[in-house]
């Protein structure tokens, strides 16, 4: 069994991603090509955002937020300690200090309440400016963006929105990638919205902003590639990858509905027994993984071992929180216990899911977790 059957989206759009890929092909515009400005304009368009860039990768997108807003040394970058290293890695190259803030126990997205209480605490030390604070969109849920834009207008901080895995949610009617001052999205091939490598792209809506990430993903460009007028990256998207996204992105919101359909049956048959996910009031979530959350680890142990011995394959998204990882020994904790995210890592396991899951699958999922 497939943990996530990118197989089975493929031939639903062979015909197309196959016309796609050839287009490229013969045109030979391998770099660039005319399908990169046209995947931009759509994705644009789809999230509601004025422009979208394309890159090479959601790190690169990131990275290319923290380089066009000047993000570096002395700089604090608030973000969840339950998220994906290349949330804050580029922040760290640029010499920016990561401040992990715990994670709200219910959507699992960074949590408002210990966000502030990080803010004071580095402004008490004053060892670090607060910049700007990265809003991950955790596993298709949507952040509070209504309460994190008050706490980020209040203190003068930067809205970043990690919207790696949120291709296709929205938040009150709004899509996710446009919902704070910028977004940032991956197009890595088990997203929601995925490609066949690597892939992303930033959200803005500003003309200013769009033309120096533009340059920026060239080497620094001016006015061509040969004349160079800052510093910048080699983190263009392949054209090749803008073909393949072309279909998904026609078909994303109907895979989305798709998505919706499937958590529906896992919550019904697992709310007894498993903490399912939680869905905030407003909001639509990709479902980038369906994470449940057993009683402890040693339980959740079990049941892991259980469907392997069944041939159903389990991840956990992730293992370890931010704080505990080598690579971030000494950054600023200031008080915080990190509470919610320790347990959440300690219990969480995601089953297989995506819009292409077989009710037959589903049903065999389901009976082995209810026979545990």
């Amino acid at each position: 069994m497939e943990f996530i059957d990118l197989k089975a989206q493929y031939h639903a759009l062979k015909e197309e991603i196959d016309a796609g890929i050839s287009r490229v092909v013969e045109d030979a515009g391998f770099i660039m090509g005319k399908q990169v400005a046209e995947f931009e304009e759509k994705l644009a368009a789809y999230v509601g955002a004025k422009y979208a860039v394309g890159c090479s990768s959601g790190t690169d997108a990131l990275q290319l937020i923290y380089m066009a807003h000047g993000i570096g040394s002395g700089d604090a970058v608030f973000c969840p300690d339950m998220t994906f290293v290349a949330s804050v890695e580029p922040a760290y190259m640029l010499g920016a200090e990561p401040v992990f803030c715990d994670i709200d126990p219910d959507s699992y997205n960074i949590c408002p309440d210990s966000l502030e209480r990080q803010i004071k605490a580095v402004t008490a030390q004053g060892k670090l400016r607060p910049k700007a604070v990265v809003a991950v969109d955790f596993i298709g849920n949507p952040a509070d963006y209504d309460r994190l834009r008050e706490i980020t207008d209040r203190y003068g901080l930067l809205l970043i929105e990690d919207a790696a895995q949120g291709m296709g949610a929205s938040y009150h009617g709004r899509k996710c990638g446009a919902l704070g001052d910028i977004g940032a999205t991956s197009f890595f091939p088990s997203k929601p919205l995925g490609c066949y490598g690597d892939g992303g792209a930033v959200f803005t809506d500003s003309e200013e902003m769009n033309d120096l990430l533009k340059s920026l993903r060239v080497h620094g460009k001016g006015s061509s590639k040969y004349d160079n007028v800052r510093v910048g990256m080699n983190a263009r998207l392949d054209t090749i990858q803008a073909a393949v996204m072309l279909p998904k992105l026609r078909r994303l919101d109907e895979e989305i509905a798709r998505r919706q359909e499937i958590a529906g049956r896992y919550d019904e048959a697992l709310k007894d027994k498993f903490v399912i996910p939680h869905i905030c009031d407003g909001t639509v979530s990709s479902y980038a993984q369906y994470a449940l959350l057993a009683g402890d680890r040693k339980r959740r142990d079990e049941v892991r071992a259980k469907l392997q011995e069944a041939g159903i394959p389990t991840i956990i998204y992730y293992p370890n929180p931010m704080h505990c990882m080598k690579v971030f020994a000494g950054c600023f904790t200031g008080e915080e216990t990190f509470e919610n995210t320790v347990s959440y890592a300690d219990r969480t396991f995601s089953i297989p899911f995506s819009a292409y899951l077989t009710g037959e699958d589903q049903e065999r999922i389901i009976d082995v977790l209810l026979s545990v």
